[in-house]
This record gives C-alpha cells, sequence and structure tokens, in this order.
C-alpha cells in the first residue's frame, strides 16, 4: 500500500456543456438499457490540461457531482484541438441529465445545455448505471 492511496483525490470545476451524438442516438434507438448505449453516454470529454490536474488517465472513471446529482462517468479525451480547460463536454443522456439545475430563471425550461459541477477522479468506482440514474 502506498502512502498515496489515502490522499483526497483533486477536485476541478468545470463549466459543462451537453451536445447531441448520432451514434449514441442510433444505440439509444437499439437499446435505452443496452451496454453500447452506456458506453457512449457516460462520458465526459476534457481538456487532456483537465485530465493531467485530475491526476487521471483517459478512459478511468470520474466523480462528476453538483448541488443537483451525481454520476460516475468514464473520462474521455476531448476531440476539439483547440484547448479549453475548465470546459468539459457531456453527451446529452440520462447521465448529464442527472446534473441539470432545476432553477429555469423564470423561463419554466431547466439549462439542459451548460451548467456548472466539479470533477474528481474515482479511483475504481463502476459507472453509474442507468437503472441507478431512472
Amino acid at each position: 500500500m502506498g502512502f498515496g492511496q489515502f490522499l483526497a483525490s483533486p477536485e476541478l470545476k468545470l463549466k459543462v456543456i451537453t451536445y447531441r451524438d448520432v451514434f449514441q442516438d442510433s444505440a439509444k434507438e437499439s437499446s435505452r438499457f443496452g451496454e453500447e448505449y452506456e458506453r457512449l453516454s457516460a462520458i465526459i470529454r476534457l481538456d487532456p490540461k483537465d485530465i493531467s490536474k485530475l491526476a487521471i488517465k483517459e478512459g478511468e472513471t470520474v466523480i462528476v457531482k453538483n448541488n443537483f446529482g451525481k454520476v460516475v462517468v468514464k473520462a474521455q479525451r476531448s476531440v476539439y484541438e483547440e484547448e479549453h480547460p475548465g470546459i468539459a463536454y457531456m453527451v446529452n443522456s440520462p447521465w448529464s441529465n442527472a446534473l441539470v439545475p432545476d432553477e429555469t430563471g423564470g423561463t419554466g425550461v431547466p439549462k439542459f445545455k451548460e451548467f456548472e459541477a466539479t470533477a474528481q477522479g474515482a479511483k475504481s468506482e463502476k459507472v453509474t448505471g442507468i437503472k441507478d440514474i431512472f
């Protein structure tokens, strides 16, 4: 056992932007509770610098949380070539929806497109299952 296992993982504040993905939509049509849908949906895309700050590797699990929810998803490197530290991307899915604030600012519609959250390496935690979200 190393001493480092007792230290808390770094926590990073993020602005999360949600987006649509045609491959994930197709997997949802095949089986909303299937492995393919989860693999394409339970992810957060991070700037390489943020992956480094979290002291994780691509493909490892991350706890993403805010005052409205908490999910464990897999970290992936962002597909954007421009640097965007502090900004993360999640596909529209039950995993991102679990974090959407219920505040509407008087519009009656929650802010699905953009919200704030924190991320922290999840060590050996498994991805939150879709049945756990519902």
